[in-house]
């Protein structure tokens, strides 16, 4: 039997690509958080619509409503507008240590249900500068792992787009079949994608460079 993987996924085109990736040999377990992010609502509608895709053994939805209450992150604060252009070392959308809470999070989840693997869709190539998407990072959390979990508990971090561009990530996923249609990389909540914040010109991006059609609608 195939081993089983915990994938993050939050519906942007990164984490449907490690999704893709994961499911050639192992049995998925998908995992996406809420917590206030300005597009939750296409996010969460998104993520439904890749779960029948992807038809994974087990899949969980986590509300952390505390990071909304906290702020300090344009991607979730009512009082801070999302740039068009982040100038920034480390852009105002980065939400503090996100990632290390949904790695924690992830790994009680696959440490209770037998995962051996969590998947993370974290790049460092064409990225916003977030800390928490670097391969220092990755390494370091790994090793809180074995510290903090039982001695039988083997979970290893996945991440195969790390050291990949953007348009890399496109071509493997249409590769594997990425259903792209289903997937949403703005950070704002409208009908259809700004076109205009950091994500969505990454995207655009990527898939120019590789010569392929982008198949969701954008408001520019």
């Amino acid at each position: 039997m195939k081993e089983l993987a915990v994938v993050l996924l939050s519906s942007g085109m990164d984490s449907a690509v490690c999704a893709s990736i994961a499911s050639q040999n192992h049995r998925l377990a998908l995992l996406h958080f809420q917590y206030g992010q300005k597009a939750y609502k296409k996010e969460l509608e998104c993520f439904q619509k890749l779960v029948n895709f992807f038809k994974p053994e087990k899949a969980e939805i986590i509300y952390l409503p505390f990071f909304k209450t906290w702020g300090g992150s344009s991607l979730i604060s009512n009082e801070m507008e999302i740039p068009d252009e982040e100038k920034e070392e480390i852009p105002s959308t980065y939400v503090a240590f996100r990632n290390g809470v949904f790695l924690s999070i992830a790994t009680a989840w696959a440490e209770i249900i037998g995962a051996t693997k969590i998947f993370i869709g974290v790049n460092q190539i064409d990225f916003s500068g977030y800390p928490d998407c670097r391969s220092e990072f990755i390494e370091a959390f790994e090793k809180a792992i074995f510290l903090g979990t039982k001695p039988e508990t083997k979970i290893k971090i996945e991440t195969p787009i790390i050291n990949l561009s953007k348009k890399e990530i496109v071509e493997i996923g249409i590769k594997l079949g990425t259903p792209f249609h289903f997937t949403w990389s703005c950070y704002k909540e409208t009908e259809f994608a700004c076109g205009k914040c950091a994500s969505c010109k990454l995207r655009l991006k990527a898939f120019k460079e590789a010569g392929i059609k982008d198949p969701i609608t954008y408001q520019i």
